[in-house]
């Protein structure tokens, strides 16, 4: 155990060494083993096991405690104070290392693709890019992915809601063209833009779920052409970059 301020709870301090013991590799604790590790005394221990087990957050088979569902509370408390943006940096700031691209985190906001994380690469794709930046979600990678996310209702709402315009030569327009790549987005779990948003830029996008499996994200990277096709987003940047975006779907 660590040093503690004088004004601290040393019993508080053993209850937590005791919890922060379980883990992939301990899944039970004795008495004595919880002892052991933390090196408090065999007591202290028994009592920390004890009050642990009464407030619910192990249960007692024989001389073993085990973990139970309450400790989750102990998890959601963490990332439940945290917001969206701050726990996907740490993801997009890896995975634009990784590829050597602009990554991005966005979400559907009143019918727009809105940017709420990024992490820039050395070589600037975009200037117009930034947190806050809304996009029109049809004509985005990410606003195909996170308009997949919604129910035929929804996807009627907003196309009623919503006339198309053509951004560049190659933006799709046609609400019928749009709503099955929308539904493709949904089923291969990625959707792709060729300078549909903005001439000379390509990118991808993958979404991101929470526990529940609810999409409430959509990971981008996007990339200069012709330096890079979507056949190279494809090939060589998908895999990595929904390894990332599978990691801050677990951390939700």
């Amino acid at each position: 155990m660590t040093s503690r301020a004088p004004e601290g709870m040393a019993g508080l301090a053993k209850g937590l060494a005791i919890l922060e013991l379980f883990g992939q590799n301990r899944t039970f604790l004795t008495v004595s083993s919880a002892a052991d590790v933390t090196g408090i005394s065999r007591a202290s221990a028994r009592r920390c096991l004890l009050t642990l087990h009464d407030l619910g957050y192990l249960t007692k088979n024989g001389p073993r405690f085990l973990p139970t569902p309450r400790m989750l509370r102990l998890g959601q408390s963490y990332t439940g104070a945290i917001s969206l943006p701050q726990l996907a940096q740490p993801q997009l700031e890896a995975a634009c290392e990784e590829l050597g691209e602009s990554v991005s985190l966005s979400i559907l906001e009143d019918g727009r693709s809105t940017f709420v994380a990024r992490a820039e690469a050395a070589r600037i794709v975009s200037t117009a890019i930034r947190l806050g930046t809304r996009l029109p979600a049809h004509a985005a990678a990410t606003g195909r992915v996170l308009l997949s996310g919604c129910t035929e209702d929804e996807l009627d709402a907003y196309f009623a809601a919503v006339e198309p315009a053509a951004l560049t030569a190659h933006t799709v327009t046609d609400k019928a063209e749009l709503r099955r790549i929308i539904r493709a987005a949904g089923r291969d779990k990625v959707a792709f833009t060729d300078e549909e948003l903005e001439v000379g830029m390509v990118s991808m996008a993958i979404p991101v779920f929470d526990p529940d499996g609810t999409l409430v994200a959509a990971m981008s990277v996007s990339a200069a052409r012709p330096r890079v096709t979507v056949e190279d987003l494809r090939d060589r940047m998908l895999s990595t970059l929904r390894t990332f975006a599978e990691a801050l779907s677990r951390s939700l």
